[in-house]
């Protein structure tokens, strides 16, 4: 019977993820950047906004002539035009004059402030009371007070959000600098394997790592190329691996990764010209088989078959590594969001083992969380769907106690 290679830790797996460079950059436009990483720091080319700008529909005025105004006693101004949206006014205001402005309208020069057109009250067609004293620059967004020309706005290796996208777009940068999306093919090995249309036969399963993976891979930010089913033949397997190696950066298998007499994906991955097998077993469970390979810049991983595990494993190391591949700076694991739960009962452990526990959450009557964990075995795809995150047991631990604190890493 094979031995592993060399089983490590999970820091050891993710320091090994940590020296891989991000893939090149590209401009990429507005509407297909978002969820991409910024190639370089991206510097404002103007100011935003423009011009000193109304918030509020109402009129324009220097705020000096509002002092002492109120309900009972208006002050007068003369009302001496409309700014137009869209366009520069082209007049000025002078003491005691005033002019309708609407909201994102541009302040003509003179005025400091707009009073809201709530407090405002037509005499005639050009006098108007106004019953509430402004402050200067109340409800005005000023010249630059958003962004400054020349100012850094989003940082070299941000992961562009919505609102990212919107202030790219108020300066008129149509395209960003971008790093490539990693691409990831995925492949699913096993005579037992059948697409998921097909009736099964005695000894057959469906395929569901397939699409559990793909959903994974698309949650990093990556794009997943499904490649189909092999069978457990070796050079069939190759023949795949190398044909994915060809357009994709990253290729995930699912089974053949533990020790047997089919195992053959240790054996491909090390047949490649280059290729370097980094990992070969990993102290967790599930997940335990492993194994990562590098063939130049691309990077190959061999996945648990059992559904639990390859799910697990995918999220603790595959989705960090496409995370750094696609210009984030410090990947982490997979997960993001954690919140704090009471574990409901006891959880054995092995020493010498990181163990990922399915847990349900449970919401007590003063608020608090209770972690419920999940028993199964790591192929029922049940529990990853009835589970609501994943609770990890310490590698120098045996084991949790019920009503210890926990931190739930949320699917």
């Amino acid at each position: 019977m094979k031995s592993f290679f060399k089983v490590r830790t999970v820091e050891e797996v993710l320091a090994i993820i940590g020296g891989f460079s991000p893939l090149e950059a590209e401009s990429a436009a507005l509407s297909d950047a978002y969820g991409r990483v910024t190639a370089e720091d991206v510097r404002a080319p103007e100011d935003v906004p423009l011009f000193d700008r109304s918030t509020m529909d109402g009129y324009a005025v220097r705020a000096a002539d509002t002092f002492g105004a109120t309900e009972g006693l208006p002050a007068l101004f003369e009302l001496i035009g409309e700014v137009s949206m869209g366009r520069s006014p082209d007049f000025e205001l002078r003491p005691g004059q005033t002019a309708r402005i609407w909201t994102g309208g541009m302040l003509p020069p003179g005025a400091d402030a707009v009073v809201m057109l709530e407090y405002s009250r037509p005499v005639d067609s050009v006098t108007v009371e106004l019953a509430r004293p402004v402050a200067p620059w109340e409800n005005i967004i000023r010249a630059a007070e958003d962004v400054a020309e020349g100012q850094i706005l989003i940082p070299h290796g941000r992961r562009l959000r919505a609102q990212d996208l919107g202030l790219l777009a108020a300066l008129g940068l149509g395209r960003v600098n971008v790093v490539r999306t990693p691409r990831v093919a995925i492949i699913s090995t096993g005579d037992e394997i059948v697409p998921v249309e097909a009736s099964l036969q005695p000894g057959q399963m469906r395929d569901v790592n397939s699409y559990t993976l793909a959903g994974l891979v698309r949650a990093a930010h990556a794009e997943p190329r499904l490649t189909g089913l092999i069978r457990d033949d070796p050079a069939a397997l190759k023949k795949a691996v190398s044909q994915a190696l060809d357009s994709s950066d990253v290729v995930i298998i699912s089974g053949g990764s533990s020790v047997g007499m089919r195992d053959f994906t240790v054996e491909v991955f090390g047949s490649f010209p280059d290729s370097e097998i980094l990992v070969h077993g990993v102290s967790v469970s599930p997940g335990k088989p492993t194994i990562m390979a590098r063939v130049g810049r691309k990077v190959l991983w061999g996945l648990p078959g059992h559904t639990v595990s390859a799910m697990i494993t995918c999220d603790l190391f595959v989705r960090p590594l496409l995370s750094r591949l696609s210009g984030k700076k410090n990947s982490g694991t997979g997960w993001g969001k954690t919140v704090g739960a009471v574990l409901a009962r006891n959880v054995p452990s092995v020493h010498g083992r990181q163990d990922y526990v399915r847990v349900r959450l449970e919401e007590n009557g003063d608020g608090s969380l209770s972690a419920i964990p999940l028993l199964g075995k790591s192929g029922l795809i049940s529990t990853m769907v009835k589970a609501d995150g994943l609770v990890c047991v310490g590698l120098n631990e045996e084991g949790l106690a019920k009503g210890v604190q926990v931190e739930v890493a949320l699917f």
